[in-house]
């Protein structure tokens, strides 16, 4: 039996590798650097903490009078700290890998919450139609009337700063985008003969559309998904900076971005070059590979 079960694993592992997916895969170049980006990044959110030179949240571990050392390479660099130190003597390595998870963390996560609000009210939109239809949409077109930037800050200007009113302004602002492209796909799917057909013989109306309709619009939804997780770490990193994001006793790549920035033009560049080089990397990453996903995964690219 468990020959059998290793048999069918290892067929499967050589099945993707000879489709046609990997084949254009391997001749993409963007798509691997961005795939190796991606890889990094979630190697330094899951790992990094165990050999980061500091944990530069414990007050024990930071020294004031090691405050704003320039990088290892520089005049006045010091042994441990590889990209120098900010205003209260951590470590910029050690500050962008504790940040990195934190800011990964609310990216996945928040994508995770648009995409099954926004993919749920799509399907229950596009498949029932008529006044949910109506209602669910002119909701969106509301919303979308409002920049996202601006109805994430107003969200956040009222219930204060954290870490779960964060993933709650940007859940508000990105579910918009996953209903309106999984409704107008289940307009399409819905008047397929095989979805018909199912109807006549009595299918309930939730399993036509979990097992009729939602495979043939997942594709769309994973490529708005891996896109949107570099979109959310880019706006969390601009409402730290703004100072309405994540609190200044959690680590947060955009948090770090900001304390730099108020030295930026004192010659202390380093306390906000490599955090929003940090970022610039990682939504790269995510960006290249989401350009790959969108013209493998959509057959009208093709």
């Amino acid at each position: 039996m468990e020959r059998k079960e290793k048999h069918e694993k290892n067929s499967g592992w050589e099945q993707f590798l000879k489709s046609e997916f990997f084949y254009h895969y391997k001749k993409n170049v963007p798509a691997i650097i961005g795939s190796i980006l991606v890889a990094i990044a979630i190697f330094i959110v899951v790992f990094g903490r165990f050999f980061a030179p500091q944990n530069p949240y414990d007050l024990t571990q930071i020294d004031l009078a090691d405050s704003y050392l320039p990088p290892i390479w520089q005049d006045g660099g010091k042994a441990g700290f590889l990209l120098g130190t900010d205003a209260q003597g951590r470590d910029i390595f050690s500050a962008i890998i504790y940040g990195s998870a934190s800011s990964m963390m609310i990216g996945l996560v928040g994508a995770m919450a648009s995409c099954l609000i926004g993919t749920t009210l799509g399907l229950i939109a596009g498949y029932y139609g008529g006044k949910v239809d109506a209602f669910i949409m002119r909701v969106a077109d509301v919303q979308l009337s409002f920049p996202s930037m601006l109805i994430a800050l107003f969200i956040m200007s009222v219930f204060g700063r954290g870490v779960g009113k964060l993933l709650v302004a940007l859940t508000m602002v990105g579910w918009v985008t996953y209903a309106r492209t999984v409704r107008g796909e289940t307009l399409s799917v819905k008047k397929m003969e095989y979805v018909e057909a199912a109807r006549i013989i009595g299918l309930p109306n939730q399993k036509i559309i979990l097992k009729h309709i939602l495979p043939n619009v997942i594709n769309s939804v994973i490529v708005l998904a891996t896109i949107q997780v570099g979109s959310f770490i880019l706006t969390e990193a601009t409402l730290s900076f703004l100072g309405v994001g994540v609190p200044i006793t959690k680590p947060s790549l955009g948090l770090l971005v900001k304390t730099g920035f108020d030295v930026l033009f004192s010659g202390l560049w380093w306390a906000a070059v490599f955090p929003g080089l940090y970022i610039m990397l990682i939504v790269f990453g995510i960006n290249l590979l989401g350009d790959f996903l969108r013209d493998e995964l959509n057959p009208n690219l093709k």
